[in-house]
């Protein structure tokens, strides 16, 4: 019986056992929810350590803690308080020590994020580093002799300030300096040249030795399995904010080596990226995307490469799948790796030799990421449609929950098993996406079409809590995989290559008619929304049709040549639609707003007001030319989020408000 097949089978049973006792989730089931991730797996393949986040209701705000549990599931500790975040936990190459970062505000409420250690047979957790602007990221050496830290340059204002707290005066605030062509992130805000880059550790509390310099950003690195190089990813073009050219690197570790003594290993005009070392040493296994022309539509392959940067190769270009994570598998000729594939997200062998597929852990179970250890055994965080990430081992062709972190919240909690639907498009084409029907079982239910962002991506088959809970308010939730979307091959996500609201509106709609179709959807009763592309989306679908009863765009963009220098995109949107002030009638073409007249459906809008992924100056555009228009509309804006709401009380105040504005016009 195969993976996915023992998973569905599973998932009906317990859909069954439950019966008539079972209970509708809720949104206090969704806030209850605890995160799972960050599985390592103990060199001795005796222990998993993972990240659980958790909201805290109280405090309003997220808690991240540290656990382990062990290979048969029967154990499982604490590792770090529940007074601070801990995350990034590594194991030392013989097991007896764990490390993570932490900003000990519990210590100091102004503390920067440090490096921190424990022993396995017991004591506090001691902080391994003392950097005075923090540490991003922490690996060991092969021989567990140095760590290897990511830290951040410090800003000559942070570090003023950092010196006026010590003298305990209070922070000066200070202009922003911008000179970058990509000069904000979201979640950061505007941009220095302070640059993340490699600095080796030999001692607790020493001094970290700085091995990677200039301006550009160090990231993903990999040590040799003697410890002797390091092979990381970096964009060192001559202007880094202008592309997405990222390549391998190699740079020693040797204290003697020369300063700045870098070289590159991959030429690919296109991204390079999450290199893994061969157990010899001699060869590096990396993704590649080979058509930067085509942005993040261009499919990611699995490529090769000898240590001396000759002999490289694609291995994976004839499967046209996005493969992700690579690892040298115990036989050096395989690679473990991730594979979106058709809605599922897989674990797979390949063969270096031929390319060829072997699923390791398929169907229902849904894995993103994955720790092996030298023996060859996995864990990874896990998650099927009725069932949050949890922590699995895979060994010797056996799957096994360790975890079990939510079976007490959503104990008796009734879940709708997705249907997989495939229907054609107008043009023809044939889609993939699910129907979760209402748990009541009710057929011709209201049918809520729920947009994916993106647009790349896709929906799969792992837990989605809005999906559940509003198939527990007894909606049909029609959930598409449109073009644009990755997991079909190349030329289907390239296919919306600049015709956002084009050909994936014509697809989402033909979701919707299947579903209607299938007797699950009752077509007087439809409602739409989205978040991110998915909110993009659902402005072009409310521009183009009064279908909908109402609509929720979450976080969308509806003037795009106003995004342009407002929003981190700028080099995708210059490759996607050009220079507005060349190509401003391609920009005008697709902009949703320009159709703004045609909206007569009952529209909410929502965003997070320090969203510079997409500003919320777009959800203000539309709602005030709904409000305007005289279209039904709210604007909803959350202080201090940016493109992800994750504060508790925020999260459940957009649930709430989106499920009343559907009621309201379901009435």
């Amino acid at each position: 019986m195969t993976a996915y097949r023992i998973a569905l089978t599973a998932l009906l049973a317990s859909l069954a056992v439950a019966g008539a006792e079972a209970r509708n989730f809720t949104i206090d089931d969704a806030l209850a929810i605890k995160t799972v991730s960050d599985a390592r797996l103990s060199p001795d393949g005796k222990w998993v350590a993972y990240v659980e986040t958790r909201n805290d209701l109280e405090a309003d705000e997220q808690k991240s803690s540290i656990f382990i549990v062990s290979s048969d599931g029967a154990e499982t500790l604490r590792m770090t308080g529940a007074s601070y975040s801990a995350s990034d936990p590594e194991w030392s190459p013989d097991g007896k020590h764990l490390s993570f970062i932490a900003a000990r505000d519990d210590l100091d409420e102004r503390a920067a994020a440090q490096v921190y250690t424990l022993n396995l047979k017991g004591g506090e957790a001691q902080a391994y580093t003392r950097v005075p602007q923090g540490v991003e990221d922490h690996l060991w050496s092969p021989d567990g002799k140095t760590l290897l830290l990511i830290i951040r340059d410090e800003s000559k204002a942070a570090k003023e300030n950092r010196e006026r707290r010590a003298r305990g005066e209070s922070e000066k605030e200070h202009p922003f300096v911008i000179d970058r062509r990509q000069f904000k992130e979201d979640g950061v805000g505007y941009l220095d040249r302070s640059r993340a880059h490699f600095h080796l550790l030999a001692e607790r509390e020493g001094e970290p030795r700085q091995i990677t310099f200039g301006d550009y950003d160090d990231a993903s690195p990999a040590f040799r399995p003697d410890g002797a190089e390091i092979a990381f990813v970096s964009n060192r073009t001559e202007e880094p904010d202008g592309n997405d050219n990222s390549d391998i690197f190699i740079v020693a570790t040797d204290a003697k080596a020369k300063k700045g003594n870098i070289r590159r290993l991959t030429t690919n005009k296109g991204p390079d990226h999450s290199p893994a070392w061969s157990r010899d040493g001699t060869r590096i296994a990396y993704i590649a995307s080979i058509e930067p022309e085509i942005l993040w539509y261009a499919t990611d392959h699995l490529a090769l490469i000898d240590a001396d940067g000759t002999n490289a190769r694609l291995v994976t270009e004839a499967l046209d799948r996005y493969v992700g994570a690579p690892r040298f598998a115990v036989a050096g000729d395989k690679i473990i790796a991730t594979i979106e594939d058709d809605g599922e997200q897989k674990l797979a062998e390949i063969s270096l030799k031929d390319g060829a597929v072997a699923p390791l852990i398929d169907g229902a179970n849904t894995v993103f990421s994955f720790d092996m250890n030298a023996a060859g055994r996995i864990a990874a965080p896990i998650s099927r449609p009725d069932l949050p990430d949890e922590v699995f081992l895979y060994a010797e062709g056996t799957l096994k929950q360790l975890s079990r972190v939510n079976d007490k919240a959503l104990k008796d909690v009734k879940f709708s098993a997705p249907i997989d639907a495939r229907f054609k498009s107008a043009d023809g084409a044939e889609i993939q996406g699910f129907i979760y029907p209402p748990t009541s079982g009710k057929k011709k239910a209201p049918g809520f079409l729920f947009i994916h962002g993106g647009p790349t991506g896709q929906y799969d088959h792992s837990f989605d809590r809005t999906a559940q809970l509003f198939a527990a308010e007894g909606y049909a939730v029609i959930m598409p995989n449109p073009r644009g979307s990755t997991g079909f091959g190349r030329d289907y996500a390239a296919a919306l290559f600049a015709d956002w609201g084009g050909v994936d509106f014509g697809d989402v709609m033909a979701a919707v008619d299947d579903a209607v179709a299938r007797g699950l959807a009752d077509d007087r009763k439809l409602v739409v929304g989205g978040w991110s592309y998915g909110g993009i989306l659902t402005d072009h679908v409310i521009t183009q049709t009064n279908r909908f009863k109402a609509a929720m765009s979450g976080a969308s963009e509806v003037i795009y040549v106003g995004n342009y220098g407002h929003d981190i995109y700028q080099r995708e949107w210059e490759t996607e639609l050009g220079l507005p002030w060349e190509n401003r009638e391609g920009w005008e073409k697709l902009t949703p707003f320009n159709k703004v007249a045609n909206v007569k459906t009952p529209t909410l809008v929502i965003g997070g007001a320090e969203d510079w992924n997409v500003p919320v100056a777009n959800s203000e555009q539309l709602y005030q030319a709904l409000k305007r228009l005289g279209v039904p509309t709210e604007l909803i804006v959350y202080p201090g989020e940016d493109h992800s709401i994750d504060r508790p009380s925020f999260v459940r105040d957009r649930f709430e408000r989106w499920l009343d504005w559907y009621r309201k016009f379901l009435k």
